[in-house]
């Protein structure tokens, strides 16, 4: 296969959600006091809402930026690439990259929309994830219904709630919806409690919503050295192995056939030697004890699970070990992380590299994601239009030049 000929899907990249976003998805009598944005005395712009003020808004939003500024910041919009908040020139960047379809991760909310849990008046605070919700589905992802597959965040303060606006979500056309890795970091309840969690699980199955649990919540498990940089957690993939014993040991994926949960950003690296463990624990140790209905520990994870990976060369040798049908590829734009513009150009050598054939390209960066979320990438565009070559075409006056952040500045101050 020429690699023009590719067809992606990123299964995680993020949104850097704009200044207007409540505006017409708040009811006018709490439009008052929906979530703004304001500006700290350090020139850092951070969401407010119910005393809760986010991180910086920008979440590493560094793309086209030069290495050695990256950092978790930028610290307002005019630093930013614009394909990060605007829709449109995501689409441009996204042809530019060859990428057919996208789902976006939030920022300023958290992967699993803490920002809100921790607002004082919780009946205010399901308002505006409704509207967070009805902004992503009707604006950003409606924008181009042919590019993007909508993603949902929840109210995870109340399970009755939480599983109302799954179902809710489901109607208007959302495929996923982000979740905690570990909800006893969150205070909450952990996936072992199925007397909390049960109308969530049994809302995503009957409406075929896919959970994401999207590496970061659970960092916060992981106690590291107290003179370590924060960034060191990023390395910590152990995170999701915890997150997979507590499901696959646990009752939910026993109790839940039709559950489906994506790794996302979790990289495959670990999956192998995870499962290996598991069997054995379960073939030979008190693992015994529990009953997997006459299968291995290692084949009920995969018949419930997508791995998502950015890039992982050696993993890919071990594709069968993971099962090639559970592989799926991310660009994590615009993060630091993020292989955007050369996305097709790396994932090709890597699975190159790894002798993939056509038919395992084909599963690992598109098949396997259109079929797990039950999105049909040329139900909209032509199989001939939506491969990397076709897009780029379209996409030859984008410019990718690295920019420091006051160049970025400046090019904004211009555009306004």
């Amino acid at each position: 296969m020429n690699l023009e000929d590719l067809v992606l899907i990123s299964i995680d990249d993020h949104i850097v959600e704009p200044r207007e976003m409540f505006d017409n998805h708040v009811p006018d009598r709490w439009k008052a006091e929906a979530p703004r944005l304001e500006m700290d005395d350090k020139g850092i712009e951070r969401w407010v809402f119910q005393g809760q003020v986010s991180g910086s808004t920008g979440l590493n939003a560094v793309i086209s930026w030069p290495r050695e500024e990256w950092d978790l910041n930028p610290s307002t919009f005019a630093e930013m690439r614009p394909g990060a908040y605007d829709v449109h020139e995501r689409v441009r960047d996204m042809n530019r990259n060859g990428i057919l379809g996208s789902m976006c991760f939030p920022s300023f909310v958290g992967f699993s929309n803490g920002f809100f849990q921790g607002a004082d008046d919780k009946d205010l605070a399901l308002v505006m994830t409704k509207a967070y919700n009805d902004w992503h589905i009707d604006e950003w992802a409606a924008s181009y219904p042919d590019r993007f597959l909508p993603l949902a965040i929840p109210p995870l303060w109340d399970p009755q709630a939480l599983a109302a606006e799954v179902r809710r979500v489901a109607k208007k056309g959302a495929l996923a919806i982000t979740m905690p890795e570990l909800p006893h970091v969150q205070d909450l309840p952990s996936y072992n409690n199925l007397e909390y969690w049960d109308p969530f699980f049994r809302a995503v199955c009957e409406e075929n919503i896919v959970v994401c649990l999207h590496i970061g919540q659970g960092l916060r498990a992981i106690r590291t050295a107290p003179d370590a940089l924060f960034d060191r957690l990023l390395l910590v993939t152990q995170v999701s192995a915890m997150a997979a014993v507590d499901l696959l040991w646990g009752p939910v994926f026993r109790t839940y056939p039709d559950l489906k949960v994506a790794w996302s950003e979790a990289g495959i690296g670990w999956i192998p030697f995870f499962l290996d463990r598991c069997d054995r624990y379960y073939l030979h140790s008190l693992g015994g004890k529990h009953d997997f209905s006459g299968k291995l520990p290692s084949e009920v994870f995969k018949e419930h699970s997508l791995a998502c990976f950015i890039s992982d060369p050696s993993a890919l040798k071990l594709r069968d070990e993971i099962g090639v049908e559970n592989i799926a590829w991310e660009c994590d734009y615009p993060h630091s992380d993020s292989i955007w513009p050369n996305g097709p150009e790396t994932v090709y050598a890597e699975m190159s590299a790894a002798g993939c054939t056509d038919d395992e390209m084909n599963k690992i960066v598109w098949a396997n994601s259109a079929r797990f979320f039950n999105w049909d990438p040329f139900e909209l565009t032509d199989r001939s239009d939506a491969t990397v070559g076709a897009l780029r075409a379209k996409a030859t006056d984008v410019d990718t030049s690295i920019r420091s952040k006051s160049e970025w500045r400046e090019l904004y101050a211009a555009r306004a």
